[in-house]
């Protein structure tokens, strides 16, 4: 256990997303009066970045809406930010960071919440580009709404969230879409397929081309347009591309500094369940960090808004001497075509699955079931079972296949039987 950072210590925190904003924040409401400072390559004060593929790129709200505060709070909070400064290196034996304009500033306690930049296809660079279009930050948002705008056909590869909410959005805007994805369904990384299958024929019917099983050889970008070849010669052409194929943990700043980093193809810097690194002063927390999953066992990496969230107000005790342990059952959600969708737990394609309502009149709640456990629920017009159903994968995960059957229970999860026992599971 690290000692209770000084009361007029100093904590830096790199990054600017939620888990950053949260943990500065948090440091000041649990009475921290020493100096904070965030420090980021983003021009903007904090935002929401799930609104970049949603209501940003619709253009249905202002940025100054977005913001997760107005910029006088952040002032009113003492809270320096650094905007579009990029942080190079770390010395931990001297703690302080270094700065690319070569300014360094000393920390007590360091968090790193530097999330992730985007995949590349492999063998192509991006970046040389200009209509070839990845969707990180808000700096993004205005050259894909153009290129969406313009005549010809929008090329997304990759069917997760970011590629299937940009292609509801892009329909929703007029756009001509042609959606690729390397799995047999969209979201299929994500959802078991009766539930994935909806999304396919969702796309569909709202005019997107969606192809599924797609290996690509070949990415031709010439200036009025981009070209996808697969090895068999198929063709898919438009005038711009969005590529959305994952993300890519920003580790190098810790892996620099020697802190440890997963190597096991996860990637992410490793923390414990108080979001300690292997240094003593250093912290990570949101899609940067790689953690013990405390229900399941094992380590995971959670690329989630409200997983980041969370864990930055861990992080913030944890620096103040005062760690709680975080085992909190992601969750996330996705809208597309207006309809809300809601994901807790770890699903995945294997799942034994309860199915409450209709998937086909999309009104639907599905619970997964692992080895007897509840693992993961997914949602669609029910706001309330999701959060019954979120609140038993903690509490009560292995609560009898018969009680799910015939309603998901709403009653206060301790007032549920956690019939966990061996024999009980029988």
């Amino acid at each position: 256990m690290t000692d209770q950072i000084a009361p007029d210590g100093t904590v830096v925190i790199i990054g600017s997303g939620v888990a950053a904003a949260t943990a500065a924040e948090s440091l000041r409401k649990e009475g921290f009066g020493g100096r904070v400072m965030m420090i980021s390559n983003d021009a903007e004060y904090p935002y929401r970045r799930p609104q970049l593929s949603k209501e940003l790129l619709q253009g249905t709200i202002a940025f100054e809406r977005s913001r997760l505060r107005p910029p006088d709070f952040w002032e009113e909070q003492n809270v320096e930010i650094v905007r579009g400064a990029t942080v190079t290196d770390i010395d931990t034996a001297e703690r302080v960071v270094l700065l690319e304009n070569g300014e360094q500033q000393r920390y007590d306690a360091l968090l790193i919440a530097t999330g992730g930049r985007p995949r590349a296809v492999p063998g192509f660079a991006p970046e040389e580009q200009s209509n070839v279009h990845y969707l990180r930050s808000v700096a993004d948002v205005e050259p894909l709404r153009k290129a969406i705008e313009e005549p010809g056909a929008l090329l997304i590869i990759g069917a997760g969230l970011i590629g299937c909410e940009v292609a509801a959005t892009a329909r929703g805007l007029g756009s001509e879409v042609i959606l690729l994805e390397a799995g047999d369904r969209p979201l299929g990384r994500v959802l078991p397929e009766p539930v994935a299958e909806i999304y396919s024929k969702m796309h569909r019917d709202n005019g997107v081309d969606l192809w599924t099983n797609v290996e690509l050889d070949q990415l031709d970008v010439r200036p009025d347009g981009v070209t996808a070849i697969s090895p068999r010669g198929q063709v898919w052409s438009g005038s711009s591309a969005l590529i959305s194929v994952g993300m890519a943990p920003n580790t190098d700043l810790a892996d620099r500094a020697g802190i440890s980093i997963d190597t096991s193809g996860r990637g992410g810097i490793i923390v414990d369940k108080y979001c300690r690194t292997s240094d003593p002063h250093v912290y990570a927390a949101g899609d940067v960090a790689i953690f013990p999953n405390l229900l399941l066992g094992g380590v995971q990496r959670v690329e989630h808004w409200n997983n980041a969230q969370e864990q930055g107000a861990h992080a913030a005790r944890a620096i103040l001497g005062m760690p709680t342990p975080f085992a909190d059952v992601p969750w996330c959600w996705t809208k597309q075509y207006g309809k809300n969708l809601q994901i807790a737990g770890w699903p995945s394609p294997d799942d034994e699955l309860i199915v409450h309502g209709s998937l086909e009149d999309l009104d639907f709640t599905v619970l997964c079931l692992r080895n007897e456990r509840l693992i993961g629920v997914i949602s669609m017009g029910r706001p309330k079972e999701f959060r019954s159903a979120r609140a038993l994968i903690n509490d009560a995960p292995y609560i009898r296949r018969k009680v799910l059957e015939e309603g998901i229970p709403t009653t206060a999860p301790l007032a549920i039987p956690d019939l966990s026992s061996a024999s009980a599971r029988t």
